[in-house]
């Protein structure tokens, strides 16, 4: 009987944000499977729930029973479906999923039914000080071979300090007026309409910086530009204003970075409020979770787009891109770049070529983890002040 011996949760910052990876060790010689626990801003809560809680529960039991042992995860703490416990969850359970690749001597796209399509088409980062900056940035890309590109003027260079109507002693944080974000937006998008036509595919990201009256207005005024979509125009706790804007406007919209469980995602895709689906797979449990969103999605016509920014290892990466050849409603896969420091940390990485991103066809997820490697970028001390953001008065802001 094959039996888990070890679970150990790894922090390593090769590329400036610390990360977290999950080994999951067996008593057969060789075999173990390596899982992307990361939840940047509370890795030391997540790792300690991996080594402390989940570790000697799972200890002697059988690693291919990964259904059974995803639900024991989940209801073992009887609190569920938060982002600390579901990362630890969903970093063990795509462990589990590379050691299930393992013994079969596949790659996990063929355990999930085989390929769909050949690569997944990935969207790049055009952002930038002005629009001339985003354009330059977007024109690059273009000429790479990349079709999908996210623009964005980001709300400080919107709103720069000069510009600010402040109170005479302000909290710390990034002021903004999310009114100027709202307008030098649409002009950017304008501009690079102009310049580039309407062969490349655009995305923005809103990351709830309006509040819903000015977001469905910006969405309105974006509708001309034909975005590809425009993602988290609303905060979850706000997510019934999407009612108020499906009735009114025709731009795609994308949803779901900050969700934990089903009970945040099925009613707007039953609803059919959202167009795709931007979950990320560790912070909802998983491979087994995440795949379960995906047919559920189909099912609504709704096309998913995981969340994959560049506070994730490539494992986690590759394990989207798995799904994303595996299902048949895939719409983009984000991708943030890697460098040097991070593939030499994870051999193994998915490869770029004109614009799809393509895993290698090795057992597992096919991503190695260099301890030694990782060892020489340790844990950094971070100061997250990108979701301190404020208005001009130093109330906060959603980020």
């Amino acid at each position: 009987m094959i039996k888990i011996t070890d679970i150990r949760a790894t922090i390593t910052c090769p590329d400036d944000m610390n990360i977290i990876v999950v080994r999951v060790d067996t008593n057969q010689p060789g075999l173990y499977g390596l899982g992307c626990a990361t939840y940047a801003q509370r890795c030391w809560a997540v790792a300690a729930d991996i080594e402390k809680h989940i570790r000697p529960l799972l200890i002697g039991r059988d690693p291919r029973n990964i259904q059974d042992l995803w639900q024991m995860m989940h209801v073992n703490g009887y609190w569920r479906n938060g982002p600390v416990v579901n990362s630890a969850l969903g970093g063990i359970d795509m462990a589990l999923w590379d050691i299930q690749g393992k013994l079969a001597g596949m790659p996990v796209y063929q355990l999930l039914g085989g390929k769909c399509r050949e690569a997944a088409a990935v969207y790049r980062y055009a952002a930038g000080a002005d629009k001339e900056a985003v354009l330059e940035q977007a024109q690059r890309w273009w000429s790479e071979g990349y079709h999908y590109i996210r623009c964005q003027i980001l709300p400080k260079y919107c709103s720069p300090e000069s510009t600010l109507w402040r109170t005479e002693h302000p909290n710390d944080g990034f002021h903004c007026d999310p009114l100027k974000y709202l307008r030098t937006n649409v002009q950017m998008f304008e501009y690079i309409r102009e310049k580039m036509g309407f062969d490349v595919q655009l995305l923005h990201d809103a990351h709830e910086r309006l509040l819903p009256s000015d977001a469905l207005r910006f969405a309105k005024e974006l509708e001309p530009i034909r975005l590809f979509f425009l993602e988290d125009l609303f905060s979850p706790e706000q997510g019934e204003s999407l009612r108020r804007l499906r009735v009114q406007c025709a731009t795609p919209i994308a949803q779901g970075e900050l969700f934990v469980g089903p009970n945040d995602w099925l009613h707007l895709v039953k609803d059919r409020l959202i167009d795709f689906m931007r979950v990320h797979p560790s912070m909802i449990g998983g491979i087994s979770a995440a795949i379960r969103c995906a047919h559920v999605c189909e099912a609504f016509g709704v096309r998913m787009a995981w969340h994959g920014p560049i506070d994730m290892s490539p494992i986690g990466h590759a394990a989207q891109m798995h799904m994303d050849l595996a299902i048949t409603n895939f719409g983009v896969q984000e991708w943030p770049g890697m460098n040097d420091a991070m593939r030499d940390v994870f051999p193994g990485t998915p490869e770029l070529r004109n614009g799809y991103g393509y895993v290698n066809n090795e057992p597992g997820f096919g991503v190695g983890f260099n301890e030694a490697a990782a060892r020489k970028y340790p844990y950094r001390e971070v100061d997250w002040l990108w979701t301190q953001y404020r208005n001009q008065d130093s109330t906060m802001l959603w980020p």
